[in-house]
This record gives C-alpha cells, structure tokens and sequence, in this order.
C-alpha cells in the first residue's frame, strides 16, 4: 500500500490514463478525488474503485475554467481534509494543425487545457503542500514535449510548456518538500483521440514520418505504474524531470 493515508487529486479522471491512475491509486490505499468535465462516466469509475474497497469521490471540473479548479481543490480538501497528491493528466489534441494554419481560437483552447489548466491546479494546491512541507505533483507531459512533430503546432508548443513548468516547480519547491515531476508517453492505447476531427493533411503526414519505428502502443496501466513511483516514497530522490515512457521510440 504504497499510497495509504494519501489523497491524490486526478483529472481527467474518467477514462485513459487518468482511469488507469485513480484506480490503481485506490488500490495503493489513496483516496481519491475523479476530476472529469464527464461527471457520469467519473462517478463510474468512482463506482468501480468502490466495488474493489478503495475510497474515491468524482468531481466535475473542466481544468480551463478557474471556478471549477477552486472547486476541485476545494472539494477534495472538505472532503478528505487535505491534498497529498496532484496528478494533472487532463488534456486534449489539436488536429494536428501546423502553424501556417492555426488559429488563435485552436491555440488558446490547446493551451487553456493542456498548459493552463496544471499551472491552475498547482497554484492551488501549492498553499497546502508549502503548509505542510509535503506534497507531490506529477504532470502528464508527452513525447510531443520533447519532440517538434508527434503533434500539431499548438499541442506541440502546449506539452513544452508543461515540461517547462514541471521543471521551475520542482526545482524552486525543492527546499519545501514539495516534488514535481512528469510523465512523456508514447502512444497509448486512449481515447485522447476522439478529442481531433478532421486532421489537418500536412500535419498528420509530418508527424506520421516516425511512427514505422514506434516500437509498440503502450496502456493507460502501463503509465499508472510510473504515475505511482513519482507518485510515492519510492521516488523521493526524484524531482523535476521528465520520465518518458514510450518503449524506446525517442531513443532512435
């Protein structure tokens, strides 16, 4: 039980990655706050999570709005009393637009999910980390992050900046107790993708150049198993980088 005691605040929770990391939190003895835009399909996965004797509540919040990341917080701490752990996976694609074609309405979605939406739920929850001189925050980046074209334009530029910003949290927090790390996946088996429609031509062909040597498609449980050692004790040394997970795809 490598998280018991904890509370570990997801979003995105309803489905994916973030599924996949709130019930295996569960299991580890957290409880755990189901963040979706999706109440429903939360309360599902709450359900479940129940089922299997783990302690979970779901909260609808859609990350780009700043009343609802207060509320989230907010609702985890009457709760449950507190937040130990945020783990910002929501997210969302950007048709795979290149910068000749974007528009500002596309770009400042993107970054109202993908960068906006963790610095919110960081700044939140950092009074309580920096109160008790305790608190772990993982962020899911993505091989697009460290990579000019797993994406389109926006998407791209989005996930740079939530490298960027987990990098500048772990570090100036360092001497707080407070640690910030992020995952980048490779492909995985979600349904971020039912998020593009229409992909534009040149950005798809540009950024499908690479996916013959992509060695395999991984699962939501595979990147809740790296979730949970950043998450845990069993990283404590770590702090401030990037974790990629990909089955060796960036390393050609």
């Amino acid at each position: 039980m490598k998280l018991s005691g904890k509370v570990a605040v997801v979003t995105g929770a309803a489905s994916g990655m973030g599924k996949a990391i709130a019930e295996l939190f569960a299991a580890e003895g957290a409880k755990v706050v189901v963040s979706d835009m999706r109440l429903e399909a939360a309360e599902t996965v709450v359900a479940g999570i129940g089922a299997n004797g783990g302690t979970a509540i779901a909260v609808a919040a859609n990350v780009a709005v700043e009343d609802d990341v207060q509320r989230l917080v907010n609702t985890a701490v009457e709760q449950f009393g507190t937040v130990d752990i945020l783990i910002n996976n929501a997210g969302i694609m950007d048709n795979m637009v290149p910068a000749g074609d974007l528009t500002d309405e596309l770009w400042e979605r993107v970054f109202a999910v993908n960068a906006t939406g963790p610095m919110r739920t960081i700044r939140k929850v950092l009074p309580i980390f920096t109160e008790r001189k305790s608190g772990v925050i993982v962020n899911i980046a993505s091989v697009g992050g460290l990579n000019g074209s797993r994406a389109g334009t926006a998407y791209t530029a989005s996930k740079h900046a939530v490298v960027g910003l987990t990098k500048n949290v772990g570090f100036q927090y360092a001497n707080q107790g407070i640690r910030c790390n992020a995952i980048a996946p490779g492909g995985v088996n979600t349904n971020i993708g039912t998020t593009m429609s229409a992909p534009n031509p040149l950005g798809i062909e540009r950024a499908m150049l690479g996916m013959s040597i992509n060695p395999r498609t991984g699962e939501p449980e595979e990147i809740a198993k790296v979730a949970l050692f950043l998450a845990s004790d069993d990283s404590g040394f770590v702090n401030g980088t990037v974790v990629t997970a990909d089955a060796g795809w960036t390393a050609y």
